[in-house]
């Protein structure tokens, strides 16, 4: 999102961002380091999956940890476009962040740069961490499976310092418990929407 954010305790919130692999912009690839990836199989059609993830009304009803809303969000869903958005906790606390869309592939693969950002969507650091990578380049892929779908996001650091990746690299297990939330929120949402008709 700039990725999820996961509250740790009442004060304290975990950062979960999205990454991948892009054409003039590089990941980082230090030895040792390793891409964030989750993978999760849902009960729905590829294409109600896809709509999930790529149309404004449907994002905004599931997309963020456990209880958390996305009161806003600007969407311009196509190469270049972006989506730039608000998550708001349960006391009240906003959080912004923004996409920058690189590749689309209907129904298959969306790349974009996940950042966090401030209510004008100008690039901002973690609130909370410092030595957050900036930016993050993330794959998301949706692959069919006898009418369910497979889900598989995959992050990396995009031109981070030695201090970043490290941070990155020691956050997975945050990053693993905050997608797992907020893929039950999805999982919810498909279950509630499975009776749509195909268009």
């Amino acid at each position: 999102m700039f990725g999820i954010v996961e509250p740790d305790t009442k004060t304290k919130w975990r950062s979960i961002s999205q990454t991948n692999i892009n054409l003039k912009d590089k990941p980082t690839e230090k030895s040792g380091e390793q891409p964030f990836v989750i993978t999760r199989v849902f009960n729905a059609p590829r294409e109600l999956v896809w709509k999930a993830w790529t149309e404004r009304e449907r994002l905004m009803q599931w997309f963020g940890p456990k209880e958390f809303t996305m009161p806003i969000a600007k969407l311009d869903f196509r190469p270049g476009g972006t989506l730039h958005y608000c998550l708001r906790s349960p006391d009240g606390t906003e959080m912004w962040g923004k996409f920058a869309y690189r590749e689309i592939v209907a129904p298959e693969r969306i790349v974009l740069v996940n950042s966090f950002s401030d209510e004008k969507g100008e690039l901002t650091r973690h609130p909370f961490s410092q030595t957050w990578p900036l930016d993050m380049l993330a794959t998301t892929t949706f692959a069919e499976q006898g009418g369910k779908t497979e889900v598989t996001l995959q992050w990396l650091p995009l031109n981070a310092t030695e201090e970043e990746r490290k941070t990155f690299d020691t956050s997975h297990e945050g990053m693993r418990q905050g997608w797992a939330g907020t893929f039950d929120q999805l999982a919810e949402y498909l279950k509630r929407n499975t009776n749509e008709q195909p268009h």
